[in-house]
């Protein structure tokens, strides 16, 4: 935690006390807890969710007399914005939101303690300004939006630079690496790359494509999964472009004619960030690539990734196991890496020698010994798990398992009292059991060793501060019933006692004395999940199963449910906060099977997917499918996001 959150730690105690957030003896327990784990006493309570960031700075604006602001819906107009110019607003962490009726600049800081800066501000408004107290992510939106000058400033940058851009066909026999690279460190250039960066940072992009075409230079960045086109560049300046990034990533600036992959360090916007650099020859020039990697960023919780209910209690369950392995299945770009650093996280103590071998090693975990694969000198991900079992390994992540070798080492370590996870390139995690046996391991040794399969997607989040209501119609949830697998409703029950006992392990208990049994028939499953989605995923509280059959096949007319349906979604609508895409973030669906007794018996029988499955529903099991409904039913995402990544 960054910003506000640092300048308050001598007024924690007052302020928690003052307020009933703790009675003393829980802060003292806590101060002792935040200490043995290294960690600030204000992150811990949040992250453990006893008050909220933006809770607090009210309660802190509170005790230094400063007023408080709520940023989140606030759209500051060009003018305004640029009353405080771009560097020292980021440099200062102050923001102008708009004007009072007296006609003072209305400023909000993170922190109006700093009485340097507050000085400095009232100095460049010439004391026409109120202060005011915000949260740092919401100074950060605000800061945001001066991104649009984006393409302000690359013109800029690129129309200086075009008396000193250099072709191919320019450079003579005698130009040498020396002297180009002196050419494209030129500040222009080197800006113009800057700013690239920059704003691929500020939109959250993922990557950045510089991709020549016949004509121009086309930049993409892609956001929330999904490539956006950015800008384009006049084609002459290509060349430079693409050196200087080579020059930044340790590249040979003089080969074009085979890719090359390099890494950038550099901190930007106060995040430490990492690039992968990849490029490659294609017809109209050297296409790069850069995955951007933020390494000031801590592994998010398996809650904060989108598990819930019986799926969390099974990877955890699992985790706390003295040996075996966990499997992430998925495509590429589905987070199965960022799941594994989440279970590495969460089992990393001092008391475990945990190591990794990956390819590439894309975020540093304090504690962990990780590896990077060189298949050029002969290190692969089997030699390299070969290496480990030698170093008395606690818990070993392979990056991937990709091949017959790999895959028996992976076993190998499990039945030898470690803990194993990695990763598989398959759809489904139940397509990965017999995914294993195509690799030649023993089924009897997958059903001994493997202990939960994990399957994965990701889908973009709605927007929170546009995203709208809207009410299915009969044939939208007709269309629904049929692609989710779901059954229209649930079974009549024997009696009334056997009824009642069910829906209350189902969060459905009515406190009326009505009869239940009247108007069970009259719900549909869709309606009994709009009124509480987490059902699905749910477990009771003495930590057993509910193993219900919700998700049956059922042929469902629409005539048999015709004006029967009045089901609740949002849909995705756009606003500046988002760029009018609808969507800012992603969060995860899975699908988690647990190797039981039964399921095992099943591999040992080499067992089909579908008998896999259908074993695995007994146990409460949803697909990836299921789990994006009951999400897009709570709000999180769009059904059409569901279907984008999980229809095959």
């Amino acid at each position: 935690m960054e910003g506000n959150l640092q300048v308050v730690q001598t007024k924690l105690k007052d302020i928690l006390l003052k307020n009933n957030v703790l009675s003393e003896a829980k802060f003292k327990d806590l101060t002792e807890e935040a200490k043995e784990s290294k960690v600030d006493l204000l992150p811990l309570l949040i992250s453990k969710k006893i008050i909220t960031e933006k809770e607090f700075i009210k309660l802190y604006a509170e005790e230094i007399g400063t007023p408080f602001t709520d940023l989140s819906d606030i759209q500051v107009s060009k003018e305004t914005l640029r009353k405080i110019p771009e560097k020292i607003a980021r440099k200062y962490n102050v923001v102008v939101f708009g004007q009072d009726e007296d006609g003072r600049f209305k400023v909000a800081m993170s922190d109006p303690e700093d009485i340097q800066t507050v000085q400095f501000i009232k100095k460049e408004f010439d004391k026409k300004l109120k202060i005011f107290i915000a949260a740092k992510p919401e100074i950060d939106l605000i800061l945001d939006q001066y991104k649009d000058e984006f393409s302000e400033e690359i013109s800029k940058a690129i129309a200086e630079n075009r008396e000193i851009s250099i072709e191919e066909e320019e450079l003579d026999e005698n130009d040498t690496a020396d002297s180009v690279r002196e050419i494209v460190q030129e500040a222009p250039i080197a800006r113009a790359v800057n700013i690239i960066l920059e704003y691929a940072v500020k939109s959250r992009a993922s990557d950045v494509h510089i991709e020549p075409r016949e004509t121009f230079i086309q930049v993409r960045y892609r956001i929330d999964g999904i490539l956006r086109d950015t800008m384009t560049l006049p084609k002459q300046v290509m060349s430079s472009v693409v050196t200087r990034i080579k020059i930044l990533s340790s590249l040979r600036i003089d080969e074009h004619r085979i890719p090359q992959d390099g890494r950038i360090k550099l901190k930007m916007a106060g995040k430490n960030i990492s690039l992968r650099v990849s490029t490659l020859p294609i017809m109209d020039g050297e296409k790069v690539v850069m995955r951007i990697l933020d390494e000031s960023t801590k592994a998010a919780s398996l809650e904060e990734l989108g598990f819930r209910g019986l799926a969390l209690e099974v990877v955890k369950r699992n985790l706390d196991r003295p040996h075996g392995m966990t499997l992430v299945t998925g495509p590429t770009g589905s987070g199965k890496s960022t799941t594994l650093y989440s279970l590495l996280t969460l089992i990393n103590d001092i008391g475990v020698n945990i190591s990794t071998v990956e390819d590439p090693v894309e975020y540093r975990i304090p504690g962990v010994n990780q590896t990077q694969v060189n298949p050029a000198i002969g290190m692969t991900f089997a030699s390299g798990l070969r290496a480990l079992l030698r170093q008395d390994p606690d818990v070993i992540m392979v990056g991937e398992i990709r091949d017959k070798e790999t895959a028996e080492m992976a076993v190998h370590a499990s039945l030898t009292g470690h803990v194993v996870l990695s990763t598989l390139h398959t759809n489904s995690a139940p397509g990965s059991l017999p995914r294993l046996e195509d690799m030649e391991v023993e089924s009897f040794l997958i059903a001994s060793t493997v202990n939960t399969v994990i399957g994965q997607r990701l889908v973009r989040q709605l927007c929170p501060h546009c995203k709208l209501k809207i009410t299915l119609d009969d044939k939208m949830a007709v269309k629904i019933i049929a692609n989710f697998n779901l059954k229209k409703e649930f079974a009549a029950l024997e009696s009334k006692d056997k009824e009642s006992k069910k829906l209350k392990s189902l969060g459905l208990e009515r406190n009326d004395e009505t009869s239940l049994a009247k108007d069970i028939g009259k719900k549909t499953i869709l309606e009994i999940l709009q009124e509480n989605p987490a059902i699905l995923n749910k477990i009771s509280s003495s930590g057993e199963e509910i193993r219900h059959k919700i998700f049956e096949s059922a042929d469902i007319e629409e005539k048999n449910i015709k004006g029967k349906y009045a089901i609740n979604l949002f849909k995705p609508v756009g606003c500046a906060k988002c760029e009018q895409t609808g969507y800012r973030g992603r969060v995860g669906i899975y699908e988690v099977i647990e190797v039981t007794d039964e399921i095992g018996s099943l591999i040992i029988k080499k067992a089909s997917e579908d008998e896999l499955v259908a074993a695995a529903r007994k146990d409460g099991f949803i697909n990836m499918h299921q789990d994006g409904l009951t999400k897009a039913l709570e709000g999180l995402t769009s059904i059409e996001e569901v279907m984008r990544v999980t229809q095959e």
